[in-house]
């Protein structure tokens, strides 16, 4: 019977030295005392999928350049796992038929590839090709917990899979995508944003014990400053419809009731607008994250409604927050028709992420 040796590896003084299954792991291990997020990224991606088809390379190379801890993605677009008809499992991706299985493999396999197989993902997904949330999150921070739901409950997801909720040792990241306002005084549309509003009110308010850092699509241009053309904003309407009161009136995501509401969340919430914070004059260059489509009466016409929003109490950490689209080409946006917002902060003064003595 043949017997198989290994060799022993020693160090200069003769001492064994302890095996390693390869150097990626080693340094995997030295990060692994890492307790916070110091770098976000947001983006509304407007179906990951077409993403990951149409737009990979140069969207992989944004994030090897500025190298995440944390990315939010909102408009995943991307059904939930279950048969039809069934009930569904809102954390996993559909995979009970061909095409399914299919896009599926095509999202994992950008997801698994580098620099992106460095991150844990977790998803929440609606019944269909619709909104839907993603939140990768780097191996080497560990989030206390992970919940899809502004209640904080373990099994629920909020419906259309619009919240990730990553609790870490020294703060709450909210990733979200707010339900747009829509047109008009139904269930639907100005009802139930009016609904989110008072509940994301809530939350902000009665889960003040550790700083949030909330980001996302979040569907509202809180002043003029925040939007290329308020004018035209402000008096849009949609097949000539008026909502019967004024504040209402106007582009979703800009409407009065909106804004003021808006501002109270923020108020209340003891939350700032980091771009803003830094950024206190209008940019009629890179100081939107939406874009209207480049051809119709829309051209040129942006908004900025992807944020993050802090505790105040980080304020004094915040060292950069910017936009990473400009122009009314959609360039930077990545084939979505919003762009990657960024977000750094420095580290915590009780030493967080220092070695241990």
């Amino acid at each position: 019977m043949k017997r198989f040796f290994k060799v022993v590896e020693k160090d200069s003084d003769g001492s064994k030295k302890k095996p390693r299954e390869n150097e990626a792991e080693a340094e995997a291990e030295a990060e692994e005392i890492k307790k916070e997020p110091l770098k976000f990224m947001t983006w509304n991606a407007n179906s990951f999928l077409l993403r990951v088809k149409n737009n990979w390379p140069d969207f992989t190379n944004l994030i090897i350049t500025f190298d995440p801890d944390v990315i939010a993605i909102q408009e995943v677009r991307m059904p939930a796992a279950g048969a039809k008809g069934a009930s569904k499992t809102h954390g996993e991706i559909k995979d009970d038929t061909t095409a399914a299985r299919e896009e599926k493999k095509i999202l994992m396999r950008a997801l698994s590839a580098p620099p992106f197989g460095n991150y844990r993902v977790w998803w929440s997904l609606a019944d269909s090709k619709y909104a839907g949330t993603a939140l990768l999150v780097k191996k080497c921070l560990k989030p206390k917990s992970v919940v899809f739901n502004l209640d904080k409950i373990a099994s629920k997801h909020e419906q259309d899979g619009r919240v990730i909720l990553a609790e870490f040792e020294t703060l709450r990241l909210l990733n979200t995508y707010v339900p747009n306002n829509g047109w008009k005084e139904e269930a639907n549309s100005f009802q139930r944003r009016r609904k989110w509003d008072k509940r994301i009110l809530e939350f902000v308010t009665q889960n003040s014990d550790k700083p949030l850092i909330w980001c996302g699509d979040l569907n509202v241009s809180h002043e003029e400053i925040d939007v290329s053309h308020p004018e035209f904003f402000s008096t849009a309407k949609l097949n000539g419809y008026v909502p019967p009161n004024k504040e209402d009136c106007g582009q979703p995501g800009f409407t009065l009731a909106e804004r003021k509401r808006f501002g109270t969340i923020l108020r209340e919430g003891k939350l700032m607008d980091a771009y803003r914070f830094l950024h206190e004059d209008k940019d009629m260059e890179r100081g939107f994250s939406w874009s209207g489509n480049p051809v119709g009466r829309y051209r040129g016409k942006r908004m900025r409604i992807d944020y993050f929003l802090v505790s105040e109490k980080l304020k004094e950490r915040i060292v950069a927050c910017e936009m990473h689209g400009h122009g009314i080409e959609l360039e930077g946006f990545y084939g979505s028709d919003h762009c990657p917002v960024t977000l750094e902060l420095s580290p915590s003064s009780d030493s967080q992420n220092e070695d241990p003595v």
